[in-house]
């Protein structure tokens, strides 16, 4: 079959390869994540020839956080480049993370002919990909012709990033790369476009219901989600927290959009202020399993709502919403801070949760530098936390059970953006792409705090930080096991639920080219990190911690079904 576009002797081509470059640089995109191979090779080598960058990982799905995680820092898509079929399924799972946290993220791979694939004809990695990929993104589009490679680009880039952000995936027949086409028509093709995430700006009538809402509570609280985080519009949500005085709470990847050591911030109080609270304002939050879906002992009795959400299906997806406000965050918060201009501020309330809260941080701290003759998470973190205060520019990767448990609840953030972790779906292995991602598109250290456990999902992407030389420190918190190491084997087999105890991470990380420390004592584990972000050198801490310090499901104890058949 023919792949070129007849044109006239002499004139000057392009073709699908050099369009999507011209596509994607047109549009911002300079860095480019990917594991490549056939049909896709020459997409990562002539992206380097143009001066850009492309961060080749030794797993699809690593590649996709990578891109997810650049999509949510920069608020611009990031981009995955997979080979077809097994790769495209790899990066499948990253896309579906991305759309669920609402990253903007767009896959591309590389495919066989529709012919082919409808008639299943057995081509190389054959694969009806764009079927496949359509329940588990926003949109899923086929490239089918050369001149349409620029429009592609330009509806999943918008697609990506308006509304709701979320994960696209764009599938291109393998000749189409190579199909040749007039150089001046195809640079007609391709495009920026205008305005691909406009402000939605919330109606009056909603607005003033949300206004005489929280002006009418006698203990109103606010709840920062890694939405608001992603909106970048830190500065006003922070004046309408101190403009207001109510107390805030952030979600995880929220942490820092207002400093955790704010003295509005009752994350510390987290128990008795969601309990207690009788009006809750939710900024780029969901009342997913992650809030217990807005009921239950959790909330202490039902609660008023007042929601910001810029897609209005979610809106009473778990509960009444009493006060809905749809639209982008900045346009929502604004609105609120003009009509609460004045408002009084809930003093005594405010006073209650500062004294919990500070309550709650006396207790932890004792816990922290308490020295037990194994570490346990609660001084290890300590260590770690102490580290890291004096340093807030950096970015935190965090991932595991008990080790995300407990370092979201120790380790304080200072300033938004700065942590990313396993998010919605709680998926594990994102550590290492995350790490890749915030090192490359920050441009500054990385400090990942890993399970042992989560590690082991994406450990070889270790070497890509390293041939990389991203600086990047990765602290495996080793209890030798899934929540914990010290679990009975039966008689027949080693137990389902524990490691191989002589397991030596820290000499993996030399081996794959980078530092390697082995930390069994909270001042060990204090200055090798201390040392390793000075050095900026890729480093392995491995922190050895009690097998039996952790606890089963982390905090979701409650969703880990446990038979009782058998059992007395």
């Amino acid at each position: 079959m023919k792949n070129d576009i007849q044109v006239a002797a002499g004139v000057e081509l392009t073709d699908g390869f050099h369009l999507l470059m011209d596509a994607l640089e047109m549009n911002g995109i300079t860095n480019i994540y990917g594991l490549l191979g056939i049909p896709v090779t020459e997409v990562g080598r002539l992206w380097q020839a143009r001066g850009n960058k492309f961060f080749s990982f030794r797993n699809e799905q690593n590649a996709g956080y990578a891109a997810s995680v650049a999509g949510y820092l920069t608020k611009k898509p990031g981009v995955c480049v997979t080979v077809s079929a097994p790769g495209f399924l790899n990066g499948l799972t990253a896309l579906a993370n991305a759309t669920t946290n609402c990253f903007p993220m767009i896959m591309i791979s590389g495919s066989s002919e529709r012919e082919i694939v409808d008639l299943q004809q057995g081509d190389y990695e054959e694969m009806d990909q764009l079927n496949i990929a359509r329940p588990h993104c926003k949109a899923s589009f086929r490239i089918n012709r050369v001149e349409d490679i620029g429009v592609a680009v330009v509806r999943a880039i918008r697609t990506a990033l308006s509304g709701r952000p979320g994960g696209v995936y764009l599938d291109i027949p393998a000749r189409l790369f190579s199909t040749t086409i007039s150089a001046e028509e195809g640079k007609k093709t391709v495009f920026v476009p205008v305005d691909p995430a406009p402000a939605q700006i919330p109606g009056p009538d909603a607005v003033q219901r949300a206004v005489d809402l929280i002006k009418g509570a006698k203990k109103p609280l606010i709840l920062l989600g890694k939405g608001a985080a992603y909106a970048q519009c830190d500065a006003d949500i922070k004046a309408l927290i101190e403009e207001t005085g109510i107390p805030f709470t952030p979600m995880s990847m929220a942490k820092g959009l207002v400093s955790d050591t704010h003295p509005q911030c009752g994350a510390a109080a987290r128990s008795m202020i969601l309990q207690d609270s009788d009006v809750v304002v939710l900024i780029g939050a969901r009342l997913n399993w992650l809030l217990s879906h807005g009921k239950g002992k959790t909330w202490g009795g039902p609660k008023k709502f007042v929601q910001i959400d810029i897609q209005a299906n979610e809106i009473d997806s778990n509960v009444p919403i009493a006060a809905p406000l749809v639209g982008d965050v900045q346009s929502c918060v604004n609105a609120l801070r003009a009509g609460l201009k004045g408002m009084a501020k809930p003093t005594e309330w405010m006073n209650a949760v500062a004294e919990r809260a500070a309550g709650s941080r006396d207790k932890l701290a004792s816990k922290l530098s308490t020295q037990t003759p194994v570490m346990n998470y609660h001084n290890s973190l300590g260590a770690i936390r102490d580290v890291l205060k004096n340093y807030p520019d950096i970015t935190l990767v965090n991932e595991g059970a008990n080790a995300l448990d407990n370092a979201r609840m120790v380790i304080d953030q200072y300033l938004p953006r700065k942590r990313v972790d396993t998010g919605t779906w709680g998926v594990m292995g994102v550590g290492m792409g995350s790490a890749v991602a915030a090192a490359v598109e920050t441009g500054k250290p990385v400090v990942a705090i890993c399970g042992d456990s989560a590690f082991g999902f994406s450990a070889m992407e270790f070497e890509t930080i390293t041939r990389y030389n991203l600086p990047v420190t990765v602290i495996i918190m080793n209890n030798g096991g899934i929540y914990r190491g010290d679990e009975a084997s039966p008689a027949h087999q080693f137990t389902c639920m524990s490691f191989n105890p002589n397991t030596r991470y820290d000499q993996f990380g030399i081996s794959l080219g980078g530092e390697g420390v082995r930390a069994t004592t909270s001042a060990e584990l204090a200055n090798a990190l201390e040392a390793a972000i000075k050095s900026g050198k890729p480093t392995l801490i491995e922190a050895i911690i009690d097998p039996a310090a952790g606890v089963e499901s982390g905090r979701i104890g409650n969703l880990n079904i446990v038979s009782s058949i058998g059992k007395k």
